[in-house]
């Protein structure tokens, strides 16, 4: 399904919940990060439609949405995600995002706060000078992606994207998620776009005033975006609550498969 968005369309799907509870449920919205289309929550949607409608879509630049020549802007990317809302007719939805998308999750919270319910703020930092950097070598990596061809891209993301345990014992959930990921590759262009925006990222001055109930979740092994972050966004938001998963890196829902589960059942309790 599309959404129009502006000049663009935003390609989205909309997956039922499998669960008539006999209640109106808010609906959630995911938001993926930088470099991927929705194919990167193949393993959450299934999880999360067991209780809730599930909206996922590929943000501008990526997957099946148009690609408008860049920079973007985390502003406009989240005015993206609520343009799907609108197409889907959902007036309010728990919001959930990681990494790139954590930032536009905090964005729509702040830009339009009654349409969010819940807010999940996954693997991600409120940004500004405060915020706590990757290494320089991780930094160089995530830049030099936009040279690199899509398969060359995701496979040197590993050591980066996922924990030592997974790389150690896990490959073959990494192969999984890579042949999603390329189903759908994104174009160093595009890349380049969203990478803008989350580096002009800088929410942290405004966040106080967040008015949705707040998980965030971080991995403690995330080298990408280290935890120190999700301990900042933790003490920025408003009564947000902080969950960090052991041994868990950046796609800490591949690391750990209880994440997802966690997840859906926070959204679920009252």
């Amino acid at each position: 399904m599309l959404a129009p968005s502006g000049p663009i369309e935003l390609f989205y799907e909309d997956t039922k919940s499998r669960q008539d509870t006999g209640a109106e449920q808010a609906p959630v919205l995911l938001v993926m990060g930088l470099g991927m289309a929705a194919t990167g929550w193949w393993r959450t949607v299934p999880v999360l439609s067991e209780r809730f409608r599930v909206l996922s879509f590929d943000n501008r630049g990526a997957g099946r949405s148009d690609k408008p020549p860049g920079p973007y802007t985390v502003a406009q990317l989240a005015d993206d995600a609520v343009a799907v809302l609108d197409a889907a007719g959902v007036g309010r939805a728990h919001v959930y995002g990681v990494s790139l998308g954590g930032m536009i999750a905090q964005e729509i919270a702040l830009r339009h706060p009654a349409r969010v319910d819940r807010l999940i703020l996954a693997a991600t930092t409120a940004g500004g000078r405060a915020a706590v950097p990757a290494s320089e070598d991780v930094q160089r990596l995530v830049a030099a992606r936009a040279t690199m061809s899509a398969e060359q891209a995701v496979w040197a993301s590993v050591p980066i994207n996922y924990a030592p345990r997974t790389r150690r014992d896990g490959g073959d959930r990494i192969a999984a998620d890579i042949v999603q990921r390329l189903r759908y590759p994104i174009d160093g262009r595009c890349y380049g776009a969203q990478l803008a925006a989350a580096q002009g990222h800088d929410a942290a001055d405004r966040l106080a005033g967040v008015s949705a109930r707040t998980l965030v979740i971080h991995g403690d092994e995330d080298v990408l975006i280290p935890p120190g972050n999700g301990h900042r966004l933790a003490r920025l938001v408003p009564g947000a609550e902080l969950h960090t998963w052991v041994e868990a890196a950046h796609l800490y829902f591949t690391d750990e498969p209880a994440a997802d589960e966690a997840i859906r059942d926070w959204l679920a309790t009252d």
